[in-house]
């Protein structure tokens, strides 16, 4: 595909059309990770550099927008220096550059995609947009060949959405959840059993080595491929209330891992369920999942579990699955779905 230089106007032809070796930059910051990588080819990450937040929030139960954008802009250009040291390469090495434009906390995201776009600018190179679910997609082309069609289940701390993808560049959403995002779901679940941010993770470690059968909670009853978690929260809400009256005020030990165990087997086995249909009815063999949550060990469990039934799974590598640039550098040589507007506002929702 052809995009302009910013400053002259070449053309320079992008993606797997090219004929030539394309190293993109990227520079990512929607939330509480300002990073940069330089990507060759779509799949081969020569850099890739994450300067995280999670010790400055961590004191507050949460993300803080305004604090959050403050750092990205103490860390910005750090992070992009160490890239190019990193790599060994040079600005007039880069082929083009991109930031991710939505959706994401809107201070954060300004840090991130102006500083894209001035790079783009100075070096007079291509700027590619990216949208930042279009990336965790395309985080599972890195350091891999697996190449579309595939059904993908996508979820991260605000999203959660089956999606059909049939090339790079046409993907069709075929549900997603009617309110809490599975991430959401586990952070709010970790708070309730007074888990310290950021809560899911914690979670998971603690399931692991609790009864994943201890305590039956309900799973939505959602028309087609669409999910609903509010419902199981306040279940397991009712839950907690109910054993810590039963045990003098607060849970044991036991009693925390187990409700951990049961809520995260109740999540694994709705999405699992759902992702099955979808994959079924559309006759694919190939099954893709992205997004931080698909760290998760249960969940990873049992969607690499559909391998038995003759399905090939793919998911990214743990670094992958959280927000870094390298998914949006992919994302940007891929074409997939891009935004070319040198003018392009950030977006806080998904579009």
């Amino acid at each position: 595909m052809k995009k302009e230089c910013l400053f002259s106007g070449k053309e320079v032809n992008i993606g797997t059309e090219s004929g030539y070796d394309n190293y993109i930059m990227a520079i990512e910051s929607s939330c509480d990770e300002t990073a940069c990588a330089i990507v060759k080819n779509g799949r081969e990450v020569v850099a890739n550099v994450v300067a995280s937040q999670i010790k400055t929030h961590a004191k507050f139960g949460g993300v803080i927008p305004e604090i959050a954008a403050r750092e990205h802009l103490d860390a910005i250009n750090i992070i992009i220096d160490e890239a190019f040291e990193q790599s060994g390469l040079k600005p007039q090495d880069i082929t083009a550059f991109a930031g991710t434009v939505g959706p994401g906390l809107v201070g954060c995201l300004l840090v991130g995609l102006n500083a894209a776009k001035t790079l783009a600018l100075v070096y007079d190179k291509p700027f590619i947009g990216v949208n930042h679910l279009n990336a965790h997609l395309c985080a599972n082309y890195l350091d891999s060949d697996i190449k579309p069609p595939f059904m993908a289940l996508l979820i991260s701390g605000g999203h959660t959405q089956i999606i059909d993808v049939e090339s790079y560049s046409k993907q069709t959403i075929l549900g997603e959840t009617i309110d809490d995002a599975v991430g959401e779901a586990y952070d709010k679940v970790a708070r309730l059993i007074g888990l310290p941010y950021p809560g899911g993770p914690k979670l998971d470690k603690l399931a692991q080595t609790g009864n994943a059968h201890a305590y039956e909670l309900p799973i939505a009853k959602v028309d087609g491929y669409n999910f609903s978690f509010s419902g199981l929260k306040t279940a397991v809400l009712r839950l907690v209330k109910k054993l810590k009256v039963e045990n003098g005020g607060e849970l044991s030990e036991a009693q925390v891992k187990d409700v951990c165990a049961s809520f995260q087997e109740t999540v694994s086995r709705t999405l699992a369920k759902k992702l099955k249909k979808a994959v079924d009815n559309k006759g694919y063999k190939q099954v893709v999942i992205a997004g931080g949550v698909a760290a998760n060990s249960e969940i990873r469990k049992k969607i690499f579990d559909f391998e038995k039934d003759g399905y090939s799974v793919h998911a990214p590598a743990m670094k992958y699955c959280t927000d870094n640039a390298a998914m949006v550098a992919s994302c940007a040589y891929f074409n997939t779905n891009t935004f070319d507007d040198i003018d392009v506002e950030v977006f806080s929702r998904a579009k």
